[in-house]
């Protein structure tokens, strides 16, 4: 178990109290009603998956029930900070470059991904 900042309540608290809502600083489409169904459902439903520092929107159900922002690596877990909704982050997400096999049976041929997601 781990505990989480709660930037609104100013105390720590236990992971339980929390609930993940997502990735954070999502922009909503400015004329959603233009949208087609394909665009809307895009923002919507499909998300990137990064590995390493992301932002992500947070919300204190069994205390203050208010949303705000964590910077966590996504790899290890750790918190690097907690802010309001409507703050900018002090930590940014950085995407890294890392070399992984192809196939589990070709370790001798890799591809590099770019990791991380938006800031």
């Amino acid at each position: 178990m781990f505990h989480i900042y709660c930037p609104w309540c100013q105390e720590h608290r236990e992971e339980e109290e929390f609930h993940a809502k997502g990735p954070a600083h999502l922009a909503r489409p400015k004329n959603p009603e233009n949208c087609s169904d394909e665009e809307w459902g895009d923002y919507l439903f499909f998300r990137d998956n990064p590995r390493g520092v992301h932002h992500e929107l947070w919300v204190h159900v069994v205390g203050c029930r208010k949303f705000f922002n964590i910077t966590r690596n996504t790899v290890t877990y750790e918190i690097l900070e907690t802010y309001k909704i409507g703050e900018q982050p002090a930590k940014r997400a950085q995407a890294d470059v890392v070399s992984l096999p192809l196939r589990q049976d070709a370790a001798n041929e890799s591809v590099k991904i770019k990791l991380g997601g938006a800031s």
